[in-house]
């Protein structure tokens, strides 16, 4: 899994797995969601994330090893 955000655009993707990506569905005209050929989600991408999520209080738990 890998969160990746771009100050310069202010984007966030969130990819959960690599794979193929099969189809971007537009959930709206901001978010996009990326799944593989089996309908499995791949990655989010939100667009004007500053506005849209809490960005600067990014908090991860569980992490496995």
């Amino acid at each position: 899994m890998k969160i990746c955000y771009f100050e310069d655009t202010d984007t966030l993707y969130i990819e959960f797995k690599v794979a193929d990506i099969e189809e971007t569905k537009e959930l709206d005209e901001n978010t996009l969601l990326d799944v593989d050929s089996q309908g499995n989600i791949v990655a989010i991408t939100v667009e004007h994330a500053s506005k849209r999520t809490d960005i600067q209080q990014l908090t991860l738990s569980g992490i496995a090893a």
